[in-house]
């Protein structure tokens, strides 16, 4: 059996699949992460114990997917938006908790790894062996999946695209860098680009219907600005990468000009005479990270 848990600020979810991919239990407990590192282990163990008694053991294993990541120099989680974990041996103390191996990635890695061995990239490009997985929504971040491994890199921020620079305007980032590739194409910083155009706060939803309709010069601008910049961020993830996939998901994704107009903006930066890597979406939703979490 394969278990996985999906750690995130409200909700933790934990599935346990079998070889083929099914799911056999499937179940969610509230992070309640306000109440310390502590409790959220424990919130954890809680949710193990309910899913063991649903399949009728206990893990030998455990795949773990987080907003954040594990510092392979110093143990310490850094980088999650669940703020009880940063800075803390996360991984160590949950291990020795359980007791048991315990695999740990970001949440962009596991969607990646999580489309390729279940998803879109399964189903349409099988026989893919490097994918490079993107999440734009309330951030822009990146998992790369090699020969069906996650490649998390010396530090453990492979595929962390959206902390590269993109430009200027994009502004300070709370990273400490200044245009961040995040600060201009996640939905946020999308729509505070419309808000300092027009005055106007909107839902990126709405800002998007008006550039359809072509009845909004500011969101017109908007959007233009996300597709030139997509090409160019993206340009040099394949300039470096040459991935046999793209999969894009988060919210961002919702927008089809990132499948055909910023394809063409894309192309015109990538260090090739023609751009023929497939750009696809994503099929399992919400699922993914906890799918990507047990396939860890």
């Amino acid at each position: 059996m394969l278990w996985g848990i999906d750690l995130g600020g409200t909700k933790i979810e934990g599935v346990v699949l079998n070889e083929s991919h099914e799911v056999l239990a499937r179940e969610r407990v509230p992070t309640e992460a306000v109440k310390g590192l502590e409790h959220i282990i424990g919130q954890i163990t809680k949710l193990l114990d309910i899913l063991a008694e649903q399949v009728g053991e206990r893990p030998t294993k455990l795949g773990i997917g987080t907003p954040g990541s594990v510092d392979p120099q110093t143990g310490l989680l850094k980088n999650s938006n669940t703020q009880a974990i940063n800075n803390q041996p996360f991984l160590q103390l949950l291990q020795e908790a359980l007791n048991i191996p315990i695999n740990i990635a970001n949440d962009a890695n596991c969607f990646a790894l999580a489309e390729t061995e279940m998803g879109a990239v399964h189903e349409q490009y099988p026989e893919a062996k490097v994918i490079f997985g993107v999440i734009m929504g309330t951030g822009t971040g990146g998992g790369i999946v090699i020969n069906g491994k996650v490649l998390n890199g010396r530090q453990g921020i492979g595929g962390e695209w959206g902390h590269t620079f993109l430009d200027l305007s994009g502004g300070d980032c709370y990273c400490g860098d200044k245009g961040c590739a995040e600060r201009i194409l996640a939905g946020p910083s999308l729509e505070r680009y419309y808000f300092e155009q027009s005055g106007n706060k909107r839902p990126l939803k709405d800002i998007y219907a008006d550039y359809k309709a072509g009845i909004d010069p500011i969101a017109q601008k908007t959007i233009d600005r996300l597709i030139h910049f997509f090409g160019l961020g993206l340009s040099n993830v394949v300039n470096v990468l040459d991935p046999d996939v793209i999969v894009i998901g988060g919210g961002v994704s919702n927008l089809d000009v990132l499948f055909n107009e910023a394809v063409d903006s894309l192309k015109k930066h990538v260090f090739n005479p023609s751009f023929n890597t497939p750009i696809i979406k994503p099929k399992l939703g919400d699922s993914a990270g906890v799918f990507g979490a047990a396939l860890l």
